[in-house]
């Protein structure tokens, strides 16, 4: 754990300061993911601290309980008397080639479309898993990628390392920060209570990390406005990633709405993207033209792939780069299986989510400091890395040291009431907590308030 948390700290220039877990035992699994979500949350909450500290002279101390981070890695809501959701496609999954396995990810249903025009029409896994195996497993991955899909086959750590895209990202520092010369106030309006209270985050991330990210930044007390496009839907997230926010619609090849867009990011104090590398170029707003419209922006982006070599404009999901890296083949050989064996959590997901918001707030820091913005570059395949070269976890079962640790925490959504797990991270004096329960995408209008 002590390595790992030092890696990330050093990533964020944070000081390499011992944080204590509570309770004890790990999520079992081929890597040591329980030390990734405490050390991920011990990030963001001592980027909190130190932003304290700087401008209070006070460093609260903080905690994580790593029974509850294990559980808020994989979901922190408990519904009452209805159901999320299915978070899966009914053809999505791992299927055998004829030379290995591949994972298509088809939620999305442009994804699907784009498999399908590959395969060809299936109703259900079985036809699938027949025509995918007529296939070569790189063949395959090639052509739903080329079709605008999402795949990828399974490869090893080293084979990950040996390939292109692998040698790429591995040699990218796990966060990539810059500064820019565009000026911004400097007044913090938060309190210790609270104290992102003021800022204005505007999210346009989906499934997952992002949504992770902003979700703690409002917890924190910033005003989080969520913007999707006009049919995207996502509803085996949507109940827990929208804690705490607004959620609206627009649509950035309308005229009307791209000037509504144009308003909102102009009062944006940090705006949180996930579109491949090369998207928000192609729709008119590269980084240049951000900094135009938001002297001073805190700009934090997240891609799958990485920021460099030839996959760096892939489409890519967790569970597609649990496959590429080497993740979910070092699990089928832990486990003994004879099938790809992912972490039992979306753990890449959550972590670089946290590490987001991490980044955010140490911009934030120095933008109160210097008046200056700049941006921060993260990817899943780089926090992949980081998962795969701290070793192996612990078989220990999870065990509480204060078995009301999970709370009744009530929570009134659209889709009915739920339990809402505490929250793993406890900072003296600055407690996670939202006002806005989880509401459904398009559900507010695109303003701040």
């Amino acid at each position: 754990m002590t390595d790992l948390l030092t890696s990330i700290q050093a990533a964020l220039g944070l000081p390499r300061t011992p944080i204590p877990f509570t309770s004890s035992g790990a999520l079992p699994s081929a890597f040591a993911v329980t030390d990734l979500a405490c050390a991920s949350m011990a990030a963001a909450g001592q980027a909190i601290s130190e932003l304290l500290h700087q401008q209070t002279g006070r460093l609260p101390p903080l905690e994580v309980d790593r029974r509850l981070a294990s559980f808020w890695f994989a979901t922190s809501l408990r519904p009452i008397g209805w159901s999320v959701p299915p978070l899966w496609d009914k053809i999505a999954g791992d299927y055998e080639t004829h030379d290995g396995w591949i994972r298509l990810h088809t939620n999305a249903p442009h994804h699907r479309s784009a498999a399908e025009q590959v395969l060809g029409h299936c109703f259900d896994r079985s036809a699938m898993a027949a025509k995918v195996a007529r296939w070569a497993k790189s063949d395959l991955e090639h052509a739903v990628v080329e079709a605008g899909g999402c795949a990828a086959e399974m490869r090893s750590w080293q084979q990950w390392l040996a390939h292109p895209q692998g040698l790429a990202v591995n040699a990218e520092p796990l966060i990539h920060f810059t500064t820019n010369d565009g000026g911004a106030s400097t007044t913090w309006q938060g309190s210790v209570a609270q104290p992102l209270t003021g800022l204005k985050v505007l999210d346009l991330t989906r499934v997952l990390a992002g949504p992770i990210a902003s979700r703690f930044l409002a917890g924190m007390g910033a005003d989080v406005l969520r913007i999707d496009p006009p049919h995207w839907s996502e509803p085996g997230v949507v109940p827990e990633v929208t804690l705490g926010k607004r959620c609206a619609r627009l649509d950035l090849h309308d005229a009307t709405d791209r000037a509504v867009f144009e308003t909102l990011l102009k009062d944006a104090d940090i705006l949180l993207h996930g579109y491949r590398a090369d998207a928000l170029e192609r729709l008119g707003y590269g980084t240049a033209e951000r900094q135009r419209l938001t002297p001073g922006l805190i700009d934090v982006c997240l891609n799958a792939y990485g920021w460099s070599g030839p996959w760096q404009n892939r489409r890519g999901f967790d569970s597609l780069v649990q496959m590429s890296s080497g993740i979910a083949e070092a699990g089928m050989g832990w486990k003994q299986a004879d099938k790809p064996m992912p972490l039992p959590v979306q753990a890449l997901d959550h972590a670089t989510g946290y590490l987001m918001a991490a980044s955010a707030i140490r911009l934030l820091a120095e933008r109160l400091r210097c008046g200056r913005g700049g941006s921060a570059r993260l990817s899943l395949a780089r926090t992949a890395k980081v998962l795969i070269e701290h070793g192996a976890g612990t078989d220990e079962p999870l065990r509480a040291e204060n078995q009301d640790d999970q709370g009744l925490l009530i929570e009134q959504t659209p889709w009915g009431p739920a339990h809402r797990l505490h929250a793993p991270l406890k900072i003296t004096g600055t407690p996670l907590q939202w006002v806005l329960p989880a509401t459904e995408l398009g559900s507010h209008r695109a303003q701040w308030w």
